[in-house]
């Protein structure tokens, strides 16, 4: 898993709205390696989704891509045409969104839609297309495929039409997923089904998944390294044991503590003082520091840089460990 499939570097997104310039990403820079899954956390608002968007290249209208770069495989996603990023989204890289409902058309059947993106993609006849679509469902657990390609999404659970939805990345031959909180809707039986098939899949097929979630609980049992988000960057990555077990970002610090515990009934949940600052006015130096118990005189002025605050790649954006950086 040492090899590199996607590099995000210094990633920077806004939409212009009548109220002014909103900064949804504001830096954003992690690497997704060949094999893993990598997760993407933080709060609504932190600029998850937009991120995954940017990679497809199909950040929705009045956003655009102002600064950074985008590599994956080694080609700059950035620099292509817009037949180029055709070719690629939907075939090299797919997209798994939080309601799958929204995603399959109502109106024609699995087996059309899925039929289609297959041959679309990998330019098969209707024969064959069906055969790599019976494959694929069966491969991602669907009961009965045959009656599947036939039914309507109305009439599939949501775990169903979740399971449609990788099977079709899957089968044209996707190298990276991204799953946009690809659980939220479903109860939470299905939600472990689904996220011991992401499991499966990579270990099987070698499938890289860019993991977005809210949720720690998920990250910890599902990624094999994670990026904590806050106000449009990264602020704390690292493989998922030390970044849960060992946390530096006070921010970080702030998320594990506001979960529920065993330990604590009765007593009130923690939270993070503050508010999620307004991406239509940023604050200066870090943006954590209005809402950070530690903060410090510099952190209003100079935004820090990642800096290395353990092993296996654990980097940490916070004043509190530059001294450590430089020893």
């Amino acid at each position: 898993m040492s090899d590199v499939l996607l590099s995000v570097e210094d990633l920077h997104v806004r939409f212009t709205t009548y109220a002014g310039v909103v900064e949804a990403v504001n830096g954003m820079t992690f690497e997704v390696r060949e094999g893993e899954i990598f997760g993407l956390v933080g709060e609504s608002g932190c600029g998850k989704s937009v991120t995954g968007f940017s990679v497809l290249r199909m950040v929705p209208h009045p956003g655009e891509i102002v600064r950074g770069s985008i590599t994956f495989a080694g080609e700059d996603l950035l620099g292509k045409s817009k037949g180029e990023m055709r070719k690629v989204r939907g075939g090299r890289i797919a997209m798994i969104f939080q309601d799958p409902s929204a995603a399959l058309n109502p109106v024609f059947s699995i087996g059309n839609q899925a039929k289609r993106v297959i041959r679309e993609h990998l330019h098969l006849n209707e024969g064959e297309a069906r055969e790599a679509a019976l494959r694929m469902f069966e491969n991602v657990g669907l009961p009965d495929p045959a009656r599947v390609l036939d039914m309507y999404p109305h009439e599939l659970s949501g775990g169903m039409k979740q399971r449609v939805m990788v099977a079709m990345a899957l089968s044209i031959g996707a190298e990276l997923l991204i799953a946009d909180e690809p659980t939220t809707a479903l109860d939470v039986t299905i939600q472990a089904q689904i996220l011991a098939l992401f499991n499966r899949l990579r270990e099987e097929l070698g499938v890289a998944i860019l993991f977005i979630t809210h949720d720690l609980g998920v990250v910890a049992e599902t990624c094999d390294r994670v990026g904590v988000a806050y106000a449009g960057s990264i602020v704390e990555m690292g493989r998922t044991e030390d970044v849960l077990y060992d946390m530096k970002h006070p921010y970080s610090e702030g998320l594990l503590a506001a979960l529920p515990r065993p330990t604590q009934r009765g007593r009130p949940l923690a939270s993070i003082p503050g508010r999620v600052p307004d991406g239509l006015d940023l604050p200066a130096g870090c943006p954590f520091h209005p809402r950070c118990p530690h903060v410090m005189p510099v952190c209003s002025v100079e935004r820090p840089p990642l800096l290395t605050v353990g092993p296996h790649g654990h980097v940490a954006a916070c004043h509190l460990y530059e001294e450590e950086s430089k020893v």
